[in-house]
């Protein structure tokens, strides 16, 4: 979305095909789960009255939308990509099998997964960490608008702190803004670290590759 107030802003998806392709000729398998809120959010249909299924399937929809734009920016560039969708959309994007995605991964491909979890009730958080588990990741890194998490919201609490650390108890049981309570204990159920960090900051991702400290990292320890 960019700056922009909705839909996909072409500058925003090129530079962050850009950072996608140097972190993969870095060496690094990079798989993507993308949302869609920048077209439909589910929740937000929810509200105004719609079905929770109907709305979360808009929702689903959506993310295969931006899953291509973002595809074809990488493409552009010179990079292999597959998009790998939960739902059947077989004229756009492959069906979700994990050996084949994992697969692709292994050929050095960018994979992107669309269409969160395929199911209804599930947030992109979830779909992420259940993907990161499947093919069998080493951290999910999350990207938001702000370099990390913090005790309050930054917009409207100058006072608030940035963590460079948290365990899973901490982010659940202070309901911090890191991911939905599901996803959050189905990383600590399965020691899969996370690391919060500013998409919008050109070369953190890269640099969170390399080891540097960027973001907030939130673990219980037992992985490098």
């Amino acid at each position: 979305m960019g700056t922009t107030g909705y839909g996909i802003d072409a500058r925003t998806v090129e530079r962050l095909a850009e950072e996608l392709i140097e972190v993969r000729r870095s060496g690094v398998e990079l798989a993507v789960v993308i949302g869609g809120g920048n077209i439909f959010r589910g929740m937000k249909g929810t509200a105004s009255g719609m079905d929770r299924a109907s709305a979360d399937y808009m929702g689903m929809l959506a993310t295969v939308m931006n899953a291509i734009a973002l595809q074809d920016a990488i493409e552009r560039q010179g990079a292999i990509v597959r998009v790998v969708s939960a739902l059947h959309v077989r004229e756009v994007a492959e069906p979700y099998i994990r050996r084949r995605a994992i697969r692709h991964l292994e050929k050095g491909r960018i994979v992107i997964f669309a269409a969160g979890t395929g199911n209804p009730y599930f947030t992109t958080d979830t779909a992420a960490s259940l993907r990161a588990m499947e093919v069998q990741a080493d951290v999910v890194f999350k990207g938001t608008k702000v370099d990390g998490v913090y005790t309050a919201d930054p917009a409207k609490d100058p006072s608030a702190r940035r963590y460079d650390e948290l365990s899973f108890t901490e982010a659940i049981n202070r309901q911090l803004a890191v991911m939905d309570s599901t996803a959050l204990s189905l990383c600590r159920d399965n020691n899969m670290p996370i690391v919060v960090f500013n998409i919008t900051q050109s070369g953190d991702l890269l640099r969170l590759v390399r080891g540097e400290a960027v973001g907030t990292k939130v673990w219980d320890g037992g992985k490098p």
